[in-house]
Order: C-alpha cells, then structure tokens, then sequence
C-alpha cells in the first residue's frame, strides 16, 4: 500500500485492513490525517508512512499504543523517542516501487497457495464515467485516492473518503451492502455527511448500495462494473446525482 502512493502518504492497520490512511503536502501531515480518521482503531495496530519518519511524528506516536511502525528511514530522533516506548517493532523498509511480478505464498491446511501479488494501480479518468453526471477535479483526485486504499481492504470492501483521507471503511462483511453500511456510518459519526467518495472493490450487483450511499452524501463511487445488472447500478445513480466511474478491474483481496 505504501508503495502505491507517489506523494507523502501515511496508513494505519488493524487487523490485515486499513482503518485510517491519508496523504498530504507534507509527511506529518499525512500522519496527522491518518490518526484523526480513526483514533479508536489505530489502538494496537500498525503504522507506516511512505517518507523519513521524522520527530514530529515520533512525539506524536508516543501517547499511543502500537505493535510496528514501518517507514523507508526514522531521523535520529525519531528512532531515540521510538526506542523508550516498550515492545514496539521498528521495521526500515525499501519503498521504492518494482513493476516485476511478485509471488506471494499462503499456508493452508495441507498445503500451499502460490499466487501473484496484486500489485497493479489503476488511474481513474474522466473517461471511465457511465452516468450524466461528470465527475470533478476534486471527485476524481478522491476516486484516485480511495481507490487505491480499497484495493488493500479485506473484501466485500468499501472506503468512504474526502480531501484525501479516509473517514469510513467496511471491510470482510458477507455482503456489500453491509460493508457500506459500517463505513457511512463511521463517516457519519465522524460529522462528514456531504461531498464524499464512495470506492468499492467489487461491482455492485444491486441498486440498494448506490440509495444507501446517496442518503450519507456520496456524491460519487468508483466500482469495477461487471456486473450483469450495472445498468440498475447506473439508472439509480442518475436518479440520485451521483457520478459513477467503472474502472473495469476488480481487486477483491481475500
């Protein structure tokens, strides 16, 4: 997830999923985004940030509880205030971003999965819109920016994002309309209620998650399409004002 992102991002997990990520015009301000998107989760979790881990950042990570903390390189100071705090693993890791394949291996009971690594970012452009409604520059820098992020969440997934950072994920639930419904949620509690971005890592087989999203105010989803009822999908969100983007690949981690 790191290495998808080009500007100073930063990511909270929990679990193997997302539960706050941001970017910004400067490290610490992504780091500052990604904490205040979700401040209850981030509790024994997983921090990682794309750019030198810096002291601001590393005064700021004290009060909290975390298991690992992941970055390319930790100024001096950083790594001398990371160092009092008890049984946290500080991992330096390479961030530079290959387009050669990787294989990535999963046990299972009585043997192994071998499979390639799911490391293809897509952009999302103007052209991949299917509804009236066009998307604008700023709807289209959060599809962008949610997209990624939901690659990397536990499917059936969906990321609510605005102004680049997250205020709402659903992750692993048994079907999509129940992802959507925790992660509106979570950005209703937080006080977004207009002008977000929907980003869902499967198609919609239904209608029913475009209504729940209108009535959160989202204002644009980007999904895969495929399904062979995109056109309810579609029709729903033209009724609504929405502006929906298909990008045609669906990512689906499992």
């Amino acid at each position: 997830m790191l290495r998808d992102f080009e500007e100073p991002f930063c990511v909270a997990l929990k679990h193997m999923n997302p539960c706050g990520a941001a970017i910004g015009s400067t490290i610490e301000e992504a780091w500052q985004a990604a904490y205040e998107a979700d401040k209850v989760s981030i509790y024994g979790g997983i921090v990682g940030v794309n750019r030198e881990l810096t002291a601001e950042i590393a005064l700021g990570m004290k009060p909290i509880f975390l298991e690992i903390v992941i970055a390319p390189s930790f100024s001096p100071e950083a790594l001398e205030i990371l160092s009092a705090k008890k049984n946290l693993r500080v991992l330096q890791v390479d961030m530079t971003r290959s387009e050669d394949p990787v294989q990535q291996y999963i046990s299972v009971n009585g043997g192994l999965l071998s499979q390639h690594l799911d490391t293809q970012v897509e952009t999302v452009v103007p052209q991949m819109c299917v509804t009236a409604v066009k998307p604008t520059r700023e709807q289209l820098a959060d599809a962008n920016f949610g997209w990624k992020i939901v690659k990397h969440v536990k499917s059936n997934a969906i990321a609510v994002v605005r102004d680049g950072h997250t205020i709402g994920i659903g992750a692993g639930q048994t079907n999509r309309v129940g992802s959507a419904q925790i992660a509106l949620e979570e950005a209703r509690n937080a006080g977004f209620t207009e002008g977000l971005v929907l980003a869902s890592d499967g198609f919609l087989p239904f209608d029913d998650t475009v209504a729940l999203a209108a009535q959160y105010g989202v204002t644009a989803i980007v999904q895969p399409g495929g399904s062979i009822r995109d056109e309810d999908a579609v029709k729903k969100a033209d009724e609504l004002g929405i502006t929906m983007m298909f990008t045609g690949v669906r990512h689906f981690k499992h």
